[in-house]
């Protein structure tokens, strides 16, 4: 696991306090005078700023606007700039040139993107994950949950729009290709 990091800002007071801290909280607590964005707070997924001044261009800080401050609700507040920083990471798939962003429901290609329904991203997502193409009646079970009871044109329509909006937004043609086995995803 990455050590995360918390780095107090021009506060000494706040700084040993957390420091005795540290071994309890599992951060590693650090004071800065200054400071080098490009090296101190390029990782905003592992690092985090804590200030009573707020400062432009970090966006991985927690201001602290009155002082005195309840410890108890600011190592809440530190765990939950974490963990918000970790779901919004493991949200995020790279499929080939795409990623798939499961918390908006986005698929994104540079600095485009189109909506996809939770059924749209099940499909990409077990096609992605399979290892040879997948038929109409495993898609069926897998992604849609039923055996053998769903009319085959209803996968065929969904694949069918989904290619179509993908096109239509990425003029990408051959992501989700079409097989005598099956469907599978074309990754380069």
């Amino acid at each position: 696991m990455t050590e995360k990091k918390i780095f107090i800002y021009k506060n000494f007071v706040l700084f040993n306090i957390l420091h005795e801290l540290e071994e309890t909280t599992k951060y590693k607590i650090h004071h800065v005078d200054s400071i080098d964005l490009k090296s101190d707070f390029k990782d905003t997924n592992n690092s985090l700023l804590i200030t009573t001044q707020k400062i432009e261009n970090i966006n991985n800080q927690f201001h602290i606007e009155n002082l005195p401050v309840n410890f108890v609700k600011l190592i809440e507040n530190i765990n939950i700039y974490f963990l918000k920083q970790n779901f919004k990471n493991q949200s995020k798939i790279n499929i080939g040139k795409f990623i798939i962003d499961i918390n908006s429901r986005k698929l994104v290609y540079k600095n485009d993107f189109i909506n996809l329904t939770e059924k749209e991203i099940n499909l990409i997502l077990f096609l992605f994950n399979s290892q040879t193409p997948c038929n109409i009646e495993k898609l069926q079970k897998n992604v849609w949950g039923f055996k053998n009871d769903l009319e085959t044109h209803t996968v065929e329509t969904h694949v069918h729009r989904l290619r179509k909006k993908i096109l239509n937004q990425f003029d990408e043609k051959e992501f989700i290709i079409s097989a005598e086995k099956g469907y599978f995803l074309k990754l380069s």
